[in-house]
């Protein structure tokens, strides 16, 4: 018997409990992973409270994402004792997740962990610091570099925020940081943040062109934040989008994609493939100062991811939720 959080639907509420489980109640796959670590991102906590579609099939073991040690594998690109990491791929979702003692999947969805990181570290990254990291590398395939001028980062309080705060900062950007919890530019600032910004200045509606001020920018949150942002890019700029928290809608014109040539690029983490995955995790490894991990995290149990879930959505959270499974 192993340990998981069951999502449950009744009379149209999600409900939760930790549970056991026996081996055979575990989706089909070729590779056995004995869960250490997971963590809570957004859409984790949309899916457990029931305030976004994000299951349709239950019941459901949430977490998008886990770190663990290989217990059996048909693959043979993994071992018994290996330690890898799952993020994506639909688990969480519409297969079970992390939030597990125990998982059986696809091994085209496991990597093994990079060397300079462990399981805990992996987790405290997780899907939120990988999708940071896309969104920089997008920010670098569109021509940004430090030398460009300042970089915006929207929803920095969040576990994308943070972890595109710390990345930008260590690549040598100039980084502003818009947060809607001021009390928290200490710690956005500890990260490396020149500047944080209230958010109110980015929820009035915006001017199809405003005045030019950012060579980049990532953004979380989407809708009319998403717009202003994209008002204001410099001539030949890159938003890299990669949230939603804000709403779907985009509010703008095409004429700062016309007359300013700006790129908007979407990123997603879920099906990204796995080359573009590896190298993703690779350099992470070789970024985040380890200062990060200590600032940016909070470590909870199974029985606490519930409440959290609650926290989160709540913009009661700052940084990472870590899980300890066990």
């Amino acid at each position: 018997m192993t340990k998981a959080l069951i999502l449950e639907q009744l009379d149209g509420q999600i409900q939760g409990e930790i549970k056991d489980i026996t081996p055979e109640q575990l989706p089909e796959g070729n590779v056995v992973v004995d869960i250490n670590w997971s963590s809570i991102n957004y859409k984790d906590a949309l899916a457990i409270t029931g305030k976004g579609k994000i299951i349709r099939d239950f019941p459901m073991v949430p977490g998008i994402d886990f770190a663990g040690t290989v217990q059996t594998s048909e693959d043979p690109r993994f071992r018994p004792g290996q330690s890898v990491l799952l993020t994506g791929f639909g688990v969480g979702e519409t297969r079970w997740g992390g939030l597990a003692q125990q998982a059986r999947v696809n091994g085209d969805w496991l990597i093994p962990i990079p060397e300079g990181l462990d399981q805990r570290k992996s987790m405290i990254i997780g899907t939120a610091g990988l999708t940071a990291m896309l969104c920089v590398m997008a920010l670098e395939d569109g021509g940004v570099t430090p030398q460009s001028g300042e970089v915006l980062v929207t929803g920095a309080s969040g576990g994308v925020g943070s972890v595109a705060v710390a990345l930008l900062h260590k690549l040598g950007y100039q980084v502003s940081a818009v947060s809607g919890r001021l009390h928290n530019a200490e710690y956005l600032l500890s990260l490396g943040a020149n500047l944080v910004l209230e958010r109110d200045s980015f929820e009035e509606p915006a001017k199809p062109l405003e005045k030019q001020r950012w060579a980049g920018a990532v953004d979380v949150v989407g809708g009319p934040i998403l717009a202003k942002v994209i008002a204001q890019m410099n001539y030949g700029a890159t938003v890299a989008a990669c949230g939603l928290a804000g709403g779907f809608q985009l509010p703008t014109t095409v004429m700062p994609f016309i007359l300013r040539n700006v790129r908007l690029q979407g990123v997603d983490s879920v099906m990204t493939p796995q080359d573009r995955r590896l190298k993703a995790w690779q350099r992470l490894s070789e970024l985040l100062p380890e200062s990060f991990y200590q600032r940016a995290t909070s470590e909870i149990g199974l029985d606490d991811v519930v409440k959290s879930a609650n926290n989160l959505l709540d913009g009661k959270i700052t940084g990472r939720v870590l899980v300890n499974v066990r």
